[in-house]
C-alpha cells in the first residue's frame, strides 16, 4: 500500500469541506449513528464523530484500514469501530441513520459506488434513513481546443518513415484524466449524459445520448466530462471545469479525427458505461454528424476495452 494516493484526498480541501457540511447538516449530536463506507485513513467518519455522531462504523478493505485503526487511536475516537472488510459482505451490519461514502473517482461510477449505496441502502439504513452522496449527474461538452488531439497524435509524427496508425487508434480508444478551460470547450455548461438516484437505481450499466447544435462553424476534437454529486439538500460537489479545483479532473474521450462542422450542423454524441468489481470499468462512445435534415455526415465509435494490448 502507498500512501501517496490517501494524502491527494486529505489535501483536497474542497472535497473535504463539503463532506464535513454535509454531515453537519444531517447529524443530531448524541443521537445519529453513521456509517462510512470505503472510510480510506478515516477522515470523513472522524469528521463524524467530532460533529457528536453517537456511534462511527468504518468500512474499509484495504491495507490503509490499519492506518486508520492507529489514527482512530490517536484521536480517542471511542465511539467510531471499523469494520475491515467490504460493506457488502458485512453480514448483518448494524442500521446506522445516515451512510456516507466518498467512493467516487475522475470517472464518478469507477469505483462501484452505484452498487455499494444500493446495498446500503437495502441494508444499512434506519427507516427515513439518509445517504451521502444522494445522487450523481454526469455531464460531457463537445472540446473544440486541438491540445490534447495533438498530444494523443504523436504517433503521426515520430517520422522515418514509419506507419504507426495502429497504435495511434488504440491510443485514442481511451480516456485520459485532463483539466479543461471553460473556452477549450463548446457549450461549456455541458449537457448531462446520465443521473443516478443513489440507493435506488442499481443499475451498473448506464447509457445516454445528447447532442449540439452548433451556432457556429466548429473543430470538435473530442469531448470532456464531469460530474457533480449531490450530498444533501444545498451541499453539493462537482468536478466541472469552472468549479473549485479538486483532486479530480475532467475526462476526455478522444475522436479518431476531428470533426469539422458548420454552422447550423449538428454534433450528438451516445455515451455507454459498466462498472463492477470483478470486471472492471467498461466505457465506449460513438459521436455523429449530422448535416441539413439531420442527414448523417459521419460516425466515429469508440470503445475502452480497443485500447488495451491484446
Amino acid at each position: 500500500m502507498r500512501i501517496e494516493y490517501h494524502r491527494t484526498l486529505i489535501a483536497d480541501a474542497v472535497r473535504n469541506a463539503a463532506f464535513h457540511a454535509a454531515l453537519k447538516a444531517v447529524i443530531k449530536p448524541g443521537e445519529t449513528t453513521v456509517a462510512d463506507i470505503g472510510a480510506g485513513t478515516g477522515l470523513i467518519g472522524l469528521m463524524a464523530s467530532k460533529l457528536g455522531a453517537k456511534d462511527v462504523y468504518l468500512y474499509e478493505t484495504a491495507e490503509v484500514a490499519g492506518v486508520a485503526a492507529k489514527v482512530m487511536k490517536a484521536n480517542r475516537a471511542r465511539n467510531c469501530h471499523l469494520i475491515p472488510c467490504h460493506s457488502t459482505e458485512m453480514q448483518d451490519p448494524p442500521l446506522v441513520d445516515v451512510v456516507v461514502s466518498e467512493t467516487l473517482g475522475n470517472f464518478a461510477l469507477e469505483e462501484g459506488i452505484v452498487a455499494t449505496l444500493a446495498d446500503a441502502r437495502a441494508r444499512f439504513l434506519k427507516p427515513n434513513g439518509i445517504l451521502i452522496p444522494g445522487g450523481v449527474t454526469q455531464i460531457v461538452a463537445p472540446v473544440r481546443s486541438p491540445r490534447i488531439h495533438g498530444e494523443l497524435n504523436v504517433w503521426d509524427r515520430v517520422g522515418y518513415g514509419l506507419d504507426l496508425a495502429i497504435a495511434r487508434t488504440m491510443s485514442l480508444n481511451n480516456i485520459y484524466v485532463r483539466s479543461f478551460s471553460s473556452d477549450e470547450l463548446i457549450e461549456p455548461a455541458g449537457q448531462v449524459w446520465d443521473t443516478v438516484d443513489l440507493g435506488r437505481d442499481a443499475k451498473s450499466a448506464r447509457k445516454g445520448e445528447v447532442r449540439w447544435k452548433l451556432m457556429n462553424s466548429e473543430t470538435v476534437y473530442g469531448f470532456a466530462c464531469w460530474w457533480t454529486a449531490d450530498l444533501v439538500p444545498g451541499i453539493s460537489l462537482s468536478t466541472a471545469p469552472d468549479a473549485p479545483r479538486t483532486h479530480w479532473e475532467q475526462l476526455y474521450f478522444p475522436l479518431l479525427s476531428p470533426i469539422a462542422a458548420k454552422s447550423g450542423e449538428t454534433i450528438t454524441l451516445s455515451l455507454r458505461s459498466k462498472t463492477s468489481e470483478d470486471a472492471g470499468t467498461h466505457v465506449a462512445w460513438t459521436a455523429g454528424h449530422l448535416g441539413a435534415k439531420d442527414k448523417q455526415l459521419a460516425r466515429q465509435a469508440l470503445d475502452l476495452d480497443k485500447g488495451f494490448l491484446p
